[in-house]
């Protein structure tokens, strides 16, 4: 029996990509399985555990200020993703839209400042904030976050480089200013975008681990990723369970939030791939 190329070369595709699934969702279902497991221990000889359990989900509120955790997580992310977003736009759309000196220079300057980790800021962020007195504090985090969000501008200018210069024009002849057709036009057209921000903007501020480190002492303070390292970072800590308990208490959110924002963060991947 004859077999093309393109039959083969297809079959390996679905190959790869199944065991790609594979290597990636294996590990989250050791995770989720492991907090059901009983016990303080991630090891186990068989992958399904012989006994299930939710004791470690509610030890999670009973022994730990897990509640106050995830509310301060969600209030740093929720804030910070609501300011991000808004000065990645603006930034993509006056780069994409305005013609002005030194304007490829700065472009070039924020890409570069982009490339660079964010660690390795963490000891200027951290004499500054000390000076500012704001160590400890969530208004600390949530500034740290929002801005460095607009050094990500390059997706959003290719997105508004796609649009229609005629709208833009046609809304200046109307009498609208910058500001009014920033927000009123080119926003309302823009809602694919806006959701990939957000999300990437809310994924980066629920999920960050290092600035929250370095700034939240106090156990009240605490974001998810520092309250739950803090459960297994000591000599004395064993609760590896109760820890996994907490990794899928963090993922939840995140995992419905880019389900049901699918549909609009592929037409954000999609459109802002047009034109660069």
């Amino acid at each position: 029996m004859f077999i093309s190329k393109k039959n083969i070369r297809v079959s390996l595709s679905y190959i790869a990509l199944i065991l790609i699934a594979i290597i990636c969702i294996y590990p989250a279902i050791w995770v989720i399985l492991s907090s059901l497991r009983p016990g303080a221990s991630l090891y186990s000889e068989t992958l399904i555990p012989a006994k299930i359990t939710f004791d470690h989900y509610l030890s999670l509120f009973k022994k730990y200020p897990f509640a106050q955790w995830y509310f301060n997580t969600i209030k740093i992310a929720v804030i910070s993703t609501f300011f991000g977003t808004i000065f990645t736009l603006i930034t993509g759309y006056v780069f994409s839209v305005y013609r002005f000196n030194g304007r490829k220079k700065l472009m070039n300057t924020l890409l570069v400042l982009g490339l660079f980790p964010g660690f390795m800021s963490m000891i200027a962020i951290y004499i500054l904030l000390t000076q500012m007195n704001l160590l400890n504090t969530h208004i600390a985090i949530i500034l740290v976050y929002v801005a460095g969000s607009p050094l990500f501008f390059l997706f959003a200018k290719s997105y508004f480089d796609t649009m229609p210069k005629s709208v833009i024009e046609a809304a200046r002849i109307d009498g609208a200013g910058h500001l009014l057709t920033f927000f009123r036009i080119i926003l309302p057209m823009s809602k694919p975008l806006i959701v990939f921000t957000s999300l990437m903007t809310f994924n980066g501020a629920f999920t960050d681990f290092i600035f929250a480190k370095l700034v939240l002492r106090s156990p009240e303070q605490k974001t998810l990723a520092v309250g739950l390292f803090d459960l297994i970072g000591e000599k004395v800590a064993s609760q590896f369970t109760v820890f996994a308990a907490g990794c899928v208490m963090i993922a939840l959110p995140v995992t419905l939030l880019f389900i049901f924002m699918q549909r609009y963060l592929i037409e954000g991947l999609t459109a802002g791939a047009d034109k660069g």
